[in-house]
């Protein structure tokens, strides 16, 4: 963000009006000037991530020669009714009578914005960039439908990113998750989350307080205060929280961290009882496979591997944020860099040993 004062807060209405005016011809190109143009004083970048999926609620019947007959449940609910609920009447019907649906497919895309110089001054939208394809006929035409749920769920359609379907519609882009965080500011969102858990385990005091643990062993029964066992239990510090601490004091610092990562933002009541608020950090830059711990692999080949890890994302110390993440990085990995360190065997920049073993004595992991 520059230094002159912000004309406009984003907030998911004014995002959505920016969203909506973009043309699908140019809507990958023109998505951050629009963004800048809407907000002034903010500089957004944007990114994809790769994570195909399709919406079942904004599905549409077309006829045989293409014509829009409206909403797909709207149409299958009329359909059947009309047959007073004739599953093998509805399949014999529309079988052969080349009716299709066509459905939104998509992968998540995200901008961001900086305002400031710390590592979570930033904001964060959360966005689906999707276009409508022609799916597939809108029954089965070699298995009949067991219910009427097969027809409103189409399984018989070859749902991948990779297959080939008929473009009728977008590129667009849509704001996801508006009530889990489609627009966030990443700060503000970290410290809302410590407060919360915060507030949480404070609720839960009066009943930690009176409960024991019981541990039958060979001297007999040993009953210990739960607190006396977990004396740091109101210390807790959430791993959000810990991951991007942990960024601004190892050697990743140096970069901005959304030019790296995008996060999957969850704030939610569950069940209405108790509030769940995080986020599943997702990386933008991936190295090609996988680093496990392998039986008699040395501590010094790992290192050799997690600093081609690094070389291969471009970002000093990838490996221990991947690891965090575990599908990049086993975090047995981690253990065995740790021990080595505690051994003496190898040597990693102070800051970073000191993030590892941290993260070694006390793990998170997402």
């Amino acid at each position: 963000m520059s230094e002159e004062k912000p004309v406009r807060l984003p907030d998911p209405a004014s995002a959505e009006t920016v969203l909506a005016s973009l043309e699908a011809q140019s809507a990958d190109a023109g998505l951050a000037p629009a963004l800048n143009k809407a907000f002034p004083g903010f500089s957004f970048s944007t990114a994809p991530v790769d994570d195909f999926y399709w919406r079942g609620d904004a599905r549409t019947v077309l006829s045989a020669d293409g014509a829009r007959l409206g909403d797909h449940r709207a149409w299958v609910e009329k359909e059947l009714a009309e047959l007073n609920g004739d599953l093998t009447a509805f399949w014999n019907r529309h079988r052969g009578a080349g009716e299709k649906f066509a459905e939104w497919r998509g992968a998540s895309a995200f901008a961001f914005a900086p305002t400031g110089p710390g590592v979570a001054d930033f904001l964060q939208l959360s966005l689906g960039r999707e276009i409508e394809v022609l799916a597939g006929p809108v029954v089965d035409p070699d298995y009949r439908p067991y219910s009427a749920d097969d027809l409103l769920e189409p399984s018989w359609v070859l749902r991948d990113s990779a297959v080939e379907a008929q473009q009728l519609a977008g590129p667009v882009y849509r704001l996801r998750g508006r009530a889990a965080g489609g627009i966030v500011h990443m700060r503000s969102f970290l410290a809302r989350g410590a407060r919360i858990g915060k507030e949480q385990r404070e609720a839960s005091r009066p009943e930690l307080e009176n409960r024991i643990i019981r541990e039958v062993g060979p001297d007999g029964t040993r009953d210990t205060a739960f607190l006396d066992a977990n004396p740091d239990w109101f210390d807790f510090v959430p791993r959000e929280n810990r991951f991007f601490a942990d960024w601004q004091r190892s050697s990743a610092c140096a970069h901005r961290i959304f030019d790296h990562w995008a996060f999957d933002i969850h704030d939610f009541e569950d069940g209405g009882q108790k509030r769940e608020i995080g986020f599943i950090p997702r990386p933008l830059k991936m190295p090609a496979g996988k680093l496990a711990l392998e039986e008699e692999i040395s501590v010094h080949r790992l290192m050799e591997r997690t600093e081609a890890i690094d070389a291969e994302v471009g970002l000093p110390f990838a490996w221990f944020f991947l690891m965090t993440h575990g599908h990049w990085v086993d975090p047995d990995v981690g253990d065995a860099i740790a021990q080595g360190l505690s051994q003496g065997r190898v040597r990693l920049p102070d800051r970073d040993a000191a993030v590892l073993l941290a993260w070694a004595d006390k793990k998170y992991l997402f």
